[in-house]
């Protein structure tokens, strides 16, 4: 159907309001001006100023200039700028950055309302006028753009409409800051040589105070953002000088602001310590299923051409049948012609999109490099890049997420081409969020691989960072500035500097004058003090950056059926520590327990002040034995802590003595897993109180908090009184604390009876004590308080001197550092509560409970009040309360214990000798035979000083053989590695000049013939070679 049959149909115009709304995808200023960076590096150009220049009658007080030496525009080429989505970069092999035909015109008009074009080419000077001003005064809904065009030598017009142009230049005048043809020929002059572009931006966009988004007044060399604080702001945010550094992952553009020329950086080669890691992945598909998609398009359409070529050639010649003359013959040939050729394009067609399907299987390999930044560790982050162009910044992945000082200071590059992953049109971000997560994920992984390799937590971290200066414990401060300092830093990153005139980078040697030096803008290789790298003509050495791999924990069946037995051993552990225990979190839980918090009246509280206080005893049984019924003695004073009690009654009879001092073990020992089930008097003093009523039996809120070992009951009604303990100024005491120790005291009326019970000890060495005392209105009184034994006291203040060692703990066959934070006490054994400074947490805990002096865990230094943490610290000020005893029970001493003091010299001294065995070096005078029968005494004479000495002397020399061997093999890696490297530099080459030679031959043989890449080349070969089969 033609063309013109279309011509009454409706079509879709371009709004004038279409301007603003496509500028507004620019949320970060920067990137807008970026965009017209792009366009000049697009263009080939190998210098860009940008300056500003002072207009006080525009908007905004100044207008903003883009100056290049690109290839710069005919008319034709102008006209398609004006094109929204038109774009002739746009291709999947190419390494342009643009793709979308959009950048000018959104840069521009999210910058300033008005922009006006002058470039260059061919012997022609176009101009070009976007104005939202224009259109907005002569009330135009759609868009218009004056486009005149003159001769470069004469100024004359280029032009076939004479009326055109001179409307086309009477609106620049009126609505662009030059006013007459002389203006604008002088900024046509402005362009150096015959080729370029100048971009002038005008009627600045303005902030709600009325002053322009650009600060350019603050610092006469740099374009700055108004209103942003450099505090807590990325250089890259604040500075275009400073993002424009980075811009680019090569730079091979001179950047000029007002006149001084920017310092590009190569990211790479700013970091200490770079290592590049290889990643490939299958998860990449969404632009080469796109591209697979648009090259299935173009292999139908030529698929039916080709057909269609070829039925009207068979019709031709049907038609003719046997009509000979020269006329019909020619016909026929031209048309058979056109037919094979169709046919040949549908082939080539056809082989791109079986190569780009073959590819679409193919996996993509991305190059991660890692270094740390020892000039600013504060600015650490991932920087993206896709075909060279910056996209994101300062992303953190992997440890650096977590905060902390783990991968802190490093900073990671990658440059993702377009067809693993595509950007947004603003260049800052990316269409797939889905693979850009799993993009930022493998990084992680290799940011932490990168972490181990560097073997600075090893060294450890705080110390590796004094080294560069990095004296304060503030995170963000800058590094010191003595010279011995910036020296250090200096030999650790050489200076990489880019020649003004071959634009060649070129590393420096150190040198101490080269400290803090200024190089000037011209910067030419003759400044080099190599001489190998002295002249522009020598090559450009390549950055050497060491390779990392990744190495994925890869654990055995055994391995993971004893970590999961391990998580459900733990589980286990919390489900029981749950169901013994009911949580107590505010005043309505407590209504729902049969227990209450009162206050003893101040009469009883003056009264136990005259108790006198009972001496120390020796560590007590859980269950003890029932005393005989005495009158009530004298208060005792609780030190520390008053408990107040106030009678009461609770439907809690016939619960005996022992019964509840078993209960109240078991909640203690429960206290320490699952801090529950806790009531604390803060700010007053409070108690628990239980109201009793006779002839009734009703169990506990739990049975299961009642010892099965009781073994008897007592008929006479009670009632029982839990105080809380009460807070002193003086205590420094973490709450739910494993170091508790408690005191029943219970009173109860009738006769005294004294029963035998069965001794037991509850779980980290704690008693409970049994008084009873007569009262009026026949109740049982139950007080607790903080008590211990002196050998338990002992043992386990022992036990919390280990806060704060420095260990090392296996995981997974590996060995992490960290720090004892816990201390707990355990029926056989003292566990070890282990922080890590670092280990991966998707297969590990930040912290991990260890048994002592197991295979798993050992001792790194001993600790230091400066490596003990805050905590540790405070929980050493605790003061414990000494225990006492009442006047009317007496406690006989527990002497049923074996004594194993000489089994346990003998078990030492066995372990010495296997110790001695183990580690015994290979010429030591001492045989393993005659070490196994030494006695305790020939041990405390045995040479240890000797022994460590052969030990450390021999395990030196297996070091320094693993050193040499390694070194060796690296050096021979290193040398293969770069034969490698040339061979396929030479292979390369000659493919290439080989593919070029092919073209030109093909072309000298079919002049019409038109390949534009290597994979049509590759197809059109592989075609031809099967036609000649």
């Amino acid at each position: 159907m033609a063309l013109a049959n279309y011509s009454s149909l409706n079509r879709a115009q371009l709004a004038f309001e279409y301007l603003h709304t496509n500028s507004t995808t620019h949320e970060f200023l920067f990137g807008a001006l970026a965009e017209l960076v792009d366009n000049a590096r697009d263009a080939d150009a190998t210098r860009i100023d940008i300056y500003t220049e002072r207009r006080e009658d525009l908007r905004g007080g100044f207008m903003l200039c883009f100056l290049d030496d690109g290839t710069g525009m005919d008319s034709n080429e102008a006209a398609s700028v004006i094109q929204f989505g038109k774009s002739a970069k746009r291709s999947p092999e190419s390494t342009q950055i643009g793709q979308y035909g959009n950048g000018l015109k959104s840069g521009s008009m999210r910058i300033g309302k008005d922009f006006i074009l002058f470039t260059k080419k061919d012997n022609t000077m176009t101009c070009l006028l976007l104005s939202r001003t224009f259109h907005e005064e002569e009330g135009i809904d759609e868009v218009i753009v004056p486009l005149p065009t003159w001769n470069a030598r004469s100024w004359e017009p280029v032009t076939d409409n004479m009326e055109k142009f001179s409307i086309e230049t009477e609106l620049i005048y009126k609505y662009s800051p030059f006013k007459s043809e002389q203006e604008v020929m002088e900024q046509f002059n402005k362009i150096r040589g015959e080729k370029g572009t100048l971009v002038i931006i005008f009627n600045l966009k303005l902030m709600d105070n009325g002053e322009p988004e650009l600060d350019v007044t603050s610092d006469p060399q740099d374009i700055q953002m108004a209103e942003t604080p450099p505090e807590g702001t990325k250089p890259e945010r604040r500075s275009f000088r400073a993002y424009a550094a980075v811009l680019y992952i090569d730079p091979r553009m001179r950047i000029f602001i007002n006149g001084h020329k920017v310092q590009t950086k190569r990211l790479s080669c700013c970091l200490y310590k770079p290592r590049m890691y290889k990643y490939t992945s299958n998860r990449f598909k969404t632009r080469a299923e796109q591209e697979v998609k648009k090259a299935e398009h173009m292999a139908r359409i030529a698929e039916e051409k080709a057909r269609e070529a070829e039925s009207k050639a068979r019709a031709l010649e049907l038609r003719l049948g046997g009509d000979l003359t020269r006329e019909s013959r020619v016909m026929l040939r031209q048309v058979q012609n056109s037919a094979i050729t169709m046919r040949r394009e549908a082939d080539v067609k056809k082989r791109i999109k079986d190569a780009k399907q073959r590819a679409l299987k193919e996996p993509k390999e991305l190059n991660f490099i890692f270094g740390v930044n020892i000039e600013q560790r504060e600015l650490d982050g991932m920087f993206i890049y896709n075909c060279s162009r910056l996209i994101k910044m300062y992303e953190k992945v992997g440890p650096q997420l977590e905060g902390g000082m783990a991968c802190g200071g490093v900073v990671g590059v990658v440059d993702v081409p377009y067809l693993v992953l595509e950007p947004t049109h603003n260049k800052q971000d990316f269409a797939d969020a889905k693979e850009y997560r799993h993009l930022l994920k493998a990084m992680g992984e290799h940011l932490a691989q990168y972490w181990k390799d560097v073997a600075i937590a090893q060294r450890g971290i705080i110390k590796f960072w004094d080294e560069f200066g990095y004296l304060s414990a503030n995170w963000n401060q800058p590094p010191s500035s003595e010279l011995r300092y910036k020296r250090r830093r200096a030999m650790e990153i050489p200076t990489t500097i880019q020649c003004d005139v071959c634009l060649k980078w070129r590393t420096l040697p150190f040198q101490l004058s080269s400290v803090e030096k200024n190089y000037p803008d011209s910067w030419v290789c003759s400044m080099n003090p190599d001489p190998e790298q002295d002249r522009c003509e020598a090559a450009e050495q390549k950055q050497k950056v060491p390779l990392g791999t990744l190495k994925k924990d890869l654990k055995s069946q055994e391995e993971k059926q004893k970590q999961l037995t391990e998580k459900i051993r733990q589980q286990q552990e919390k489900l029981e520590a749950l169901q013994k225990t009911t949580p107590i979190r505010s005043q309505a839980d407590l209504k729902k327990l049969p227990l209450e918090v009162t206050t003893r009246p101040a009469e009883e509280n003056t009264q136990s002040q005259t108790r006198p206080q009972r001496p120390r005893s020796p560590p007590l049984p859980d269950v003890i034995k029932n005393a005989p019924s005495r009158p009530p003695p004298p208060p005792v004073p609780l030190p520390k802590s008053i408990s107040q009690l106030k009678k009461s009654s609770s439907p809690w009879p016939n619960i005996s003595t022992p019964k509840l001092a078993s209960m109240l073990s078991k909640e203690e020992a429960s206290t320490s897993r699952t801090h529950q089930h806790t009531v604390t008097a803060g700010k007053s003093n409070s108690a628990l109180k239980t109201l009793a009523k006779p002839g009734t039996t009703t169990k506990p809120p739990s049975a299961v908090l009642q010892s099965p070992k009781s073994s008897r009951e007592t008929p006479s009604p009670k009632a029982a009184k839990v105080p809380a303990l009460k807070k002193s100024a003086t205590v420094k005491c973490p709450q739910a604390s494993t170091t508790r120790k408690r005191t029943l005291n219970s009173t109860e009326d009738g006769s005294e009876e004294e029963g035998e019970h069965k001794k037991e000890k509850a779980k980290r060495g704690k008693f409970v004590a049994v008084k009873e005392e007569k009262k009026d209105a026949s109740e049982v009184v139950v007080e607790l308080t903080d008590s211990a034994g002196e050998e338990d006291l002992a043992e386990l203040k022992k036990a919390q001197k280990d806060k704060g060692l420095h260990v090392e703990v296996r995981v997974n066959k590996e060995w992490f550092t960290g720090r004892v934070t816990a201390v707990e006490m355990g029926k056989h054994a003292v566990r070890w509560k282990v922080k890590f400074d670092y280990v991966p947490t998707d297969t590990t805990p930040r912290d991990r409970w260890v048994e002592k002096g197991s295979e798993d865990v050992r001792l790194m230094k001993p600790p230091s009040p400066e490596y003990q943490a805050p905590d540790t610290q405070q929980e050493g000020e605790v003061v414990v309360a000494e225990p006492s005893t009442s006047d009317c029970v007496r406690i006989e001493p527990d002497t049923t214990g074996p004594s194993s003091s000489q089994e346990t010299v003998d078990l030492l001294v066995q372990i010495l000798r296997n110790c001695l065995r183990y580690f015994l070096p290979p010429n030591f005078p001492i045989s393993k035979k005659e070490l196994s029968s030494m006695s305790s005494e020939g041990l405390l004479a045995f040479p240890l000083k000797e022994y460590f000495k052969q030990y450390e002397v021999g395990l030196q020399n297996l070091c320094n053989s693993y050193q040499t061997r390694a070194d060796a093999r690296a050096k021979a890696c290193e040398e293969n590695l770069r034969n490698s490297e040339r061979k396929l530099k030479e292979t390369e080459e000659k493919l290439q000049k080989l593919r070029t030679n092919i073209v030109a031959l093909l072309q000298k043989v079919q002049e019409d013939i038109d390949i534009n890449t290597d994979d049509e080349l590759d197809a059109y070969i592989e075609d031809l070679i099967t036609k000649g089969d």
